[in-house]
């Protein structure tokens, strides 16, 4: 299955990968255009825009959107995150040519009704609403904030209820003609269709799409810090991390690895310690999340107040202890672990189309197979003990909590028995969840 790659006059780039075998294609367009692309004042709107996509262009309305994918027994929805924005449909392979053109109708000839917008800005409080009462989610926006403090990245996907009620057609439209631009758009698609087939009809339906150089990005520098709030309770949610890889990094990998082989499933050396030894929680996984500039390595798990400290306690003895003692057969199950994840991702074409896209955003070319498979297997032991070692010295730890905490130990406490330094005394505002948000 090969990777083909064509250029648009206008900077879009093109990328599929033909699945023959399949009777169905995954389609989508993806641009480089998230919650950190935002200025403060235009904090969530991205996924605003998103949404609106959907409530209507000159040639349909938001009932004939629906319809028309659906009549063809299609599905057609959209994602934003904190560095890219999606719109993705999946069809029979006949109906290619539809759902280009509804997913370029929606982009670029949206009409951003004034009954639909303010309709839409109060489902998206609605929703901003309902993450607060969320802890489980809450504590990974709270995580991202104290590790980036004051910064685009470590703003909310959703905005704030004062951002988002202030948006209007105006606003939509210069953060559309300003973020939209050709070479920060890719359009991917797997499964049974003919590249140069999709070459020509995206050329003809992008034909009007702006090719601009895209503006400059606020560089993501990660501080750490703490984010903590107590509330009333049955338990304590809790994440502890580090600075993290970034995509280009060479610890990328080991990062992964590293995540797998701390907290990647029962077997992993948290929950074994913690959940099975211990029995100090029902649930505790490793993390990495890799950005452009910057990542974020975190452990996350939940415990009653009276547990907090010692949970914390034991995730760094664990922590130590994996520096020292990860073993061959831990790296190599782990190196299993992700091949199998990667393999199994080309047996999905919606899931190998968002693959190929993201690697064209944000390494400037498809990496093959191969490739990603020998990264895998290079890393060994000593580079996970190593990555570990750098987890917990080199950068500020960063702490979020909600819940019963009155006994969780201060970020410097933390610092000190990691070997670490500690952060720059910020204090993050209260935001939203950072999960990507459908449209419909």
């Amino acid at each position: 299955m090969v990777v083909e790659v064509s250029k648009l006059n206008n900077g879009i780039t093109i990328v599929s990968q033909s699945m023959p075998h399949l009777a169905s294609t995954a389609l989508g367009v993806w641009v480089a255009a998230g919650s950190r692309t935002e200025t403060t004042a235009e904090s969530g709107i991205s996924h605003l825009l998103e949404h609106m996509a959907f409530k209507g262009t000159r040639r349909r309305s938001a009932t004939a959107i629906a319809e028309e994918i659906e009549n063809v027994g299609g599905e057609l929805n959209a994602a934003t995150s904190i560095e890219s924005t999606s719109y993705y449909a999946r069809v029979l392979a006949g109906d290619l040519p539809l759902a280009l053109d509804i997913l370029s109708d929606i982009i670029q000839d949206s009409v951003f009704d004034p009954t639909e917008l303010v309709r839409e800005k109060h489902v998206i409080t609605q929703e901003i609403g309902a993450s607060l009462d969320t802890p489980e989610d809450l504590v990974f926006d709270f995580f991202q904030e104290a590790a980036f403090p004051e910064q685009p990245i470590g703003r909310p996907i959703l905005g704030s209820v004062e951002t988002v009620t202030g948006f209007d057609n105006a606003a939509l439209r210069h953060y559309l003609a300003r973020q939209y631009v050709g070479p920060r758009t890719v359009i991917s698609a797997a499964g049974k269709m003919d590249h140069a087939e999709l070459v020509r009809m995206a050329s003809e339906r992008f034909e009007g799409y702006a090719h601009a150089a895209p503006p400059p990005e606020a560089v993501a520098v990660y501080r750490g810090g703490e984010r903590r709030e107590e509330r009333d309770l049955m338990e304590a949610q809790i994440v502890l991390g580090f600075k993290g890889a970034t995509y280009h990094s060479s610890d990328f990998m080991t990062a992964q690895i590293a995540a797998s082989v701390l907290g990647g499933g029962m077997s992993s050396r948290l929950f074994q310690e913690i959940r099975e030894r211990r029995g100090l929680c029902y649930s505790v996984y490793a993390f990495h999340w890799a950005y452009s500039d910057d990542g974020l390595f975190g452990i996350h798990a939940a415990t009653g107040g009276d547990d907090a400290a010692t949970l914390v306690d034991a995730t760094i003895e664990e922590l130590k202890r994996a520096a020292e003692t990860i073993s061959e057969a831990e790296v190599a199950r782990a190196r299993a672990q992700l091949r199998a994840g990667l393999l199994m991702t080309l047996e999905s074409p919606a899931a190998r189309a968002g693959q190929i896209a993201r690697h064209i955003l944000f390494h400037g070319r498809a990496i093959p197979l191969d490739e990603m498979v020998r990264e895998i297997n290079r890393v060994g032991v000593q580079d996970v003990r190593n990555f570990i070692v750098r987890l917990m010295t080199q950068a500020p730890p960063t702490l979020s909590a909600i819940g019963p905490i009155k006994g969780l130990p201060g970020l410097d406490v933390i610092a000190g028995k990691l070997g670490a330094p500690m952060p720059p005394l910020i204090q993050a505002p209260l935001h939203q969840p950072r999960k990507a948000r459908r449209a419909r």
